[in-house]
C-alpha cells in the first residue's frame, strides 16, 4: 500500500478517510474550447449550455455526486465567473466545491499551462487531504459513468495510472488519442491523434481511444511533477512516461453494458450529442430537469440554447442558437449555405451557430 506523501497527520488522515477509496477527485475546468468559437467568448467551455438548465460541466458533476463522492477540488482558469456561479447554484447543496482559480493562485494571466500543470499549481490543496490517489476528471464531455470500478480497478491491479477509454470506429479514431492495450488491460502505446490509429485487441475495426480520465496514484504523480518540470500536459506528457514505464492500465466502461460518451469539443459534435437527447430514446436523463422540449414546426435537427429565442414563424434546420438571439418571425437560418456562411457560421458539415452579434450585424434594422 502506498504511504501518504505527506506523511500521517490526523486532519489529513481524517478527511481522506471521507473520500470513496481515499480518492480525491480533481475536476479540470479551465478550457476555453475554441473550437466552439463564438460560443466561448465570454465563458469557459464547460459552462457553455446544453438543454434547458443543463450545461455542460453538469454531467461530469453528477457523475461524482452518484459515485458517492462529497467533495471535489474544481481547477478554473479562462472566463471563471460566469462557471463558478453556476456550480455554486445548481452543486453546492450536494458537494463541497473545492474552487481553485489558476491565474489568481499563479499570478499569471495565463494561470496553469496545460492540464498536468493545473495539478502542479493545485498541490499544496492536494497535500493538504494526503490522497492516495487523485481522479483527474475533464468538465467538458458529455457521459454518464460511475467511477467506482476504474478505482477498484486501478488498486487491483497495482497500477501507477489508469486511464478511462471509450470503444470508437478505427475510421473516426485520429481525431483521438488512442491506446494498445494486451488482454489483461496493459496498456503498451499511447499516440495522440494518429494518422493510423491502432485496432483494439478485441476488434480491427475499432480503437480505444482515452476518454482524458484518469486515477493516478498521488505519491508517483507529486513525485513526477516534481522532476519533470517541463512536463504540463497529461496526454502529451503524463501519460506517455507513465506507459513507457509499464505500469500504466486502461478502463473501459462500455465492457459491462451501454455507454454512452461524447467529447463534445466542436460545433457538430455538441449539435449532435443535443440531438442524441432530444431524440425519443435519449441516452439517459439530464443531470438536471428540465421541462419537455416539444417539437415545433421550423425547427428541424437544431440546439436552441437556454436564453435563446425563436419565433414562430421562423425557420432553423441544422443550427446551434447561442443564449441571447432572438431569431424573429419570417428569418430562415439553415437552409441557404451560401447566405448563411456570409451572415454566421457554418462548419463544413452543415452546423450553423447563430448569435445575437451575427443577427444584427446581418440586418441591424431586425436584430
Amino acid at each position: 500500500m502506498l504511504t501518504s506523501p505527506t506523511g500521517s497527520c490526523p486532519a489529513a488522515r481524517g478527511r481522506r478517510d471521507r473520500l470513496p477509496g481515499g480518492v480525491l477527485p480533481i475536476l479540470l475546468a479551465g478550457g476555453r474550447g475554441s473550437r466552439l468559437h463564438e460560443l466561448t467568448d465570454r465563458l469557459c467551455k464547460p459552462a457553455v449550455p446544453f438543454i434547458g438548465r443543463t450545461r455542460i460541466v453538469d454531467f461530469t458533476v453528477s457523475n461524482l455526486h452518484t459515485s458517492g463522492f462529497g467533495e471535489v477540488l474544481v481547477a478554473t482558469q479562462y472566463r471563471a465567473a460566469p462557471l463558478e456561479r453556476h456550480l455554486r447554484a445548481a452543486w453546492s447543496d450536494r458537494l463541497a466545491l473545492k474552487l481553485r482559480h489558476a491565474p489568481t493562485l499563479t499570478g499569471r494571466p495565463e494561470g496553469s499551462r496545460g492540464t498536468a500543470d493545473a495539478l502542479r499549481v493545485l498541490r499544496r490543496d492536494i497535500d493538504a487531504v494526503a490522497p492516495r490517489a487523485v481522479l483527474v476528471l475533464a468538465a467538458d464531455h458529455i457521459y454518464r459513468m460511475r467511477y467506482g470500478p476504474m478505482i477498484a480497478a486501478h488498486m487491483e491491479t497495482g497500477a501507477t495510472l489508469t486511464v478511462a477509454a471509450d470503444m470508437v470506429p478505427r475510421r473516426m479514431a485520429s481525431a483521438f488519442g488512442v491506446l494498445a492495450a494486451d488482454p489483461g488491460g496493459r496498456v503498451s502505446r499511447f499516440v495522440e491523434k494518429p494518422d493510423h490509429p491502432p485496432a483494439s485487441a478485441h476488434d480491427p475495426d475499432r480503437s480505444l481511444a482515452s476518454m482524458g480520465l484518469y486515477v493516478i496514484d498521488w505519491a508517483w504523480l507529486r513525485d513526477y511533477l516534481d522532476t519533470n518540470p517541463a512536463a504540463m500536459d497529461f496526454g502529451h506528457d503524463v501519460l506517455p512516461d507513465a506507459v513507457a514505464e509499464g505500469r500504466s492500465y486502461v478502463h473501459v466502461p462500455g465492457q459491462s453494458g451501454p455507454f454512452y460518451w461524447r467529447d463534445v469539443g466542436t460545433l457538430d459534435a455538441l449539435r449532435a450529442a443535443a440531438l442524441d437527447f432530444l431524440g425519443p430514446e435519449p441516452p439517459f436523463p439530464l443531470p438536471r430537469p428540465h421541462p419537455p422540449v416539444l417539437p415545433r414546426n421550423g425547427i428541424l435537427d437544431t440546439l436552441v440554447m437556454d436564453g435563446a429565442v425563436v419565433s414562430r414563424g421562423a425557420l432553423l434546420a441544422g443550427c446551434v442558437v447561442a443564449p441571447g438571439a432572438v431569431v424573429t418571425f419570417g428569418r430562415a437560418i439553415g437552409v441557404d449555405a451560401a447566405r448563411d456562411r456570409a451572415n454566421f457560421r457554418r462548419t463544413a458539415a452543415g452546423t450553423t451557430l447563430v448569435t445575437a452579434e451575427m443577427l444584427a450585424a446581418a440586418d441591424p434594422a431586425r436584430g
